[in-house]
């Protein structure tokens, strides 16, 4: 049993992902604590919303108040309604959330049956409820439940199978601003990351580039991010898109909002611990760069290396779906930097068991990696726009957003922020210096 425990600061959002999966049969909802019904004893989104409201209204400081929790058993365990209503209660109860409301969604739209919760994470009075290290308490109490269920240990489960996933972006489909727009979306909202670089690596997963852009404009500067299509090259195709025109929760004041507050999060759950040990396993057991990729996807972490003309691995970044969490090889350790990954791939062992046939299809279908939530990418983007529209009457501080127009020249650089990976990129351009003046020289001779 894995559980996933997203925060954000929209209520409205979380309810209608899963009430839209009820309304096309695709979830049911089988509980409810200190929810609202109506006179015949069923849930409606407005009362969903009245429920939580108080909650919000008293919030004091809490950026991310709202929680939407998933929790997912093996593929083969086959629990009845009152079964995952009971781990439900329970599972909440020992978070610390069992006094909150909260409604349970079962979701079966896969084959593996699965419950979402949506909840909140400050109390009556506004205080936030205590969540240091709810990571390792959440990972000790789905084992408890593992046994006192009998149920499949987590540990066994296969990452690379029986995947919710996200579809990379296709240039010949066309529609690139909905394509595009789905994915980043989804991804902003799930995953933690600490830098630009970090960020640009988990969406080249999906075929996407970004930019940050900036310059001056009727007398004032101003920095923004532009997204584009890329080949399975990594190439450029079709025009940019500016972030402005997809939604402002993708915008440059989004992102560094998000890079400030995953920078703690990482920090203080110890987020890099998990990752270390399936890295140390691979580098032990592969030396051959493709079974080692594969190695890692097994354990739920893809591996984006950069390299330069001379195809030198200048840097490497870990994406960690289980925990939704990116990491620069250099903020794990050195023993991960990129100089380590390119001495390894170069005495790579000629008599190494390449992957199978079957092995490589899954690592090329990889590329779509798991979201950590469900999202439903065919959403249509102006739905999951207004999916995104603020509830007038929840705390004023909640869903405050800063307006596309607005001066951005007192904020730094992301690409300045917490944990640009300096070490690699210094050696890239050294690498580049290098490679010009070995040009020039040529040229002399």
């Amino acid at each position: 049993m894995v559980a996933k425990i997203n925060k954000g600061n929209n209520l409205f959002g979380a309810l209608i992902y899963n009430n839209q999966k009820v309304e096309n049969d695709l979830a049911k909802i089988i509980h409810s604590n200190k929810v609202m019904q109506d006179k015949n004893g069923e849930h409606n989104m407005f009362l969903c919303n009245q429920s939580f409201a108080p909650f919000l209204a008293a919030n004091r400081k809490t950026e991310e108040p709202i929680l939407h929790i998933s929790i997912n058993p093996h593929p083969d365990d086959v629990l009845t309604d009152e079964q995952l209503i009971d781990i439900a209660d329970e599972y909440m109860q020992k978070m610390g959330f069992g006094e909150q409301p909260y409604i349970v969604f079962k979701h079966e739209d896969i084959e593996r049956k699965h419950i979402h919760i949506v909840s909140v994470n400050v109390d009556e009075t506004g205080r936030k409820i205590n969540d240091f290290n709810n990571y390792r308490h959440s990972k000790k109490i789905t084992q408890e439940l593992e046994i006192k269920y009998k149920l499949h240990p987590s540990d066994k489960i296969d990452y690379s199978e029986d995947v919710p996933r996200l579809k990379k972006v296709d240039y010949e489909a066309g529609n690139m601003k909905k394509q595009i727009g789905n994915n980043v979306k989804a991804l902003i909202q799930s995953y933690r990351f600490t830098s630009l670089p970090e960020f640009r690596a988990l969406l080249s997963i999906y075929n996407i580039g970004i930019e940050e852009v900036s310059g001056e404009a009727r007398g004032k500067n101003y920095r923004g991010l532009v997204y584009s299509a890329l080949d399975n090259e990594g190439n450029k195709v079709g025009n940019p898109i500016k972030s402005s025109s997809i939604a402002k929760s993708v915008g440059y004041a989004a992102l560094v909002k998000k890079v400030s507050s995953s920078a703690k999060l990482i920090k203080e759950n110890g987020l890099t611990k998990r990752v270390k040990p399936i890295l140390d396993t691979a580098i032990k057991n592969y030396q051959n760069r493709a079974s080692f990729e594969a190695e890692l996807l097994r354990g739920g972490i893809s591996v984006v290396f950069r390299e330069n003309e001379e195809g030198r691995i200048y840097g490497a970044t870990f994406i960690d779906h289980e925990n939704r969490a990116v990491f620069n090889g250099s903020k794990i350790g050195k023993t991960y930097s990129a100089n380590v990954f390119h001495n390894l791939f170069q005495n790579s062992r000629e008599d190494e068991p390449l992957l199978t046939s079957q092995e490589t299809d899954r690592k090329e279908d990889s590329q779509a990696v798991h979201p950590v939530l469900e999202l439903d990418v065919t959403v249509p983007l102006k739905e999951q726009e207004d999916m995104e529209t603020p509830i007038t009457y929840f705390s004023k501080d909640v869903n405050k957003q800063i307006p596309d127009d607005a001066d951005f020249s007192g904020l730094p650089s992301l690409l300045e922020q917490h944990g640009a990976d300096y070490e690699a990129e210094a050696f890239a351009r050294q690498k580049e210096v290098e490679s010009k003046r070995r040009k020039r020289k040529g040229r002399r001779m």
